[in-house]
């Protein structure tokens, strides 16, 4: 099997460009209008879990952003229990909080409660995924989640030697074997990551070059609840019980942590760190950079949540100044009740050739964290 090796350098400069812009944005809404409406506010910021160092991330990125500009904050993570979650968001609107920055666990569970927070004229960010059957969704903020998945599905075949760096054919024509994995079927972005990913492969499965042994090609069969790395190494031992001896060539993984699970499972299945598949990946994940740099991950996809918080925290603030947020989509985020206004950011393939500019030159990790 030939890997080529993925570059991203115009995609790096993209996100580079981003963060620039958005420093300068939270400069200029500091000592605006959201200054005057910060003093003594209080923003209730609902995450999902602490079981996943993205989500812990999240809150910590949040939490300062919005401290710098003045607010006070009360984070939560709810340990992906909808209850808990729940209850939590209930307590901050009883705490009085002004507005609510909100990871969902289920973006179909929060309907009372966000009726709670409207009748008090609570303004609701959804943060990263989509809260669903509700009015009651202000704003919405995210990264490209089907070009996301577009990006784990050309780095798939960019490592299996089918594109090469320029993302040009090759002549490879196979067969490659693969498996595919999707994430919660709970969380709204699943899909978006699911259709970019399926979108992008689908010519080659029907061409004869990608095969899928197992032949579980629907979405509903390759999701994982709740994002839990222990079922997808489940899975994957289980699909490794079902195709016996064939030799798999690649796996589409949507989540870093589920990466490690299927990992895991090729190592006990017989795999070595010498043979593994190409194995996709997101949120650049320290154990998963790290697994890159071993050569063990092939990729991950980069979402900078240092941008993501900035941008949350800048739609805070200018609702809370009584002011309209910078949207860049509003077509594509249907929720069921409304197209909730968004704002998508940028990401960025990681390899083991890029890494050190994406994630450490921008500061985002040191070289002592990847040790």
């Amino acid at each position: 099997m030939q890997r080529k090796h993925l570059l991203a350098g115009v995609a790096t400069a993209g996100i580079l460009t981003l963060a620039l812009s958005a420093c300068g944005s939270r400069t200029d809404s500091a000592g605006g209008g959201g200054g005057e409406n910060a003093e003594g506010g209080l923003v209730g910021v609902s995450m999902p879990t602490q079981q996943s160092e993205r989500w812990i991330a999240d809150g910590e990125n949040v939490q300062s952003t919005l401290e710098e500009l003045g607010y006070e904050v009360d984070v939560q993570f709810a340990n992906d229990d909808i209850p808990t979650q729940v209850s939590q968001i209930e307590n901050m609107i009883s705490s009085g909080a002004q507005a609510l920055v909100i990871a969902a666990i289920d973006g179909t569970t929060l309907t009372d409660v966000l009726q709670s927070a409207a009748d008090q004229g609570i303004s609701v960010i959804s943060y990263d995924r989509l809260i669903n059957g509700t009015e009651n969704v202000d704003y919405y903020t995210t990264f490209d989640n089907f070009e996301v998945g577009v990006q784990q599905a050309t780095s798939l075949l960019t490592g299996l030697g089918i594109l090469d760096e320029n993302g040009e054919e090759t002549g490879e024509e196979g067969p490659f074997n693969i498996e595919l994995f999707a994430g919660s079927p709970d969380d709204n972005n699943a899909t978006f990551f699911w259709d970019g990913a399926m979108e992008t492969l689908q010519p080659y499965l029907d061409s004869g070059v990608l095969n899928v042994p197992s032949g579980q090609l629907d979405f509903e069969q390759a999701a994982i609840l709740r994002w839990l790395p222990e079922t997808a190494q489940e899975r994957m031992e289980n699909i490794l019980t079902v195709i016996g001896d064939t030799k798999l060539d690649g796996v589409l993984s949507p989540y870093d942590g589920l990466s490690i699970g299927i990992i895991s499972a090729l190592t006990s299945g017989g795999y070595s760190a010498d043979d593994l598949p190409v194995i996709t990946g997101q949120d650049a994940e320290v154990g998963s950079v790290k697994s890159i740099i071993a050569g063990e991950q092939y990729s991950t996809i980069f979402k900078d949540t240092r941008l993501l918080a900035e941008q949350a925290a800048q739609m805070v603030d200018a609702v809370l100044a009584g002011e309209e947020p910078e949207v860049n989509d509003t077509e594509t985020y249907d929720n069921g009740e409304k197209v909730v206004p968004s704002y998508l950011l940028e990401s960025t393939i990681v390899t083991v050739d890029n890494y050190e500019e994406v994630l450490i030159d921008s500061g985002y990790y040191t070289e002592d964290d990847l040790q």
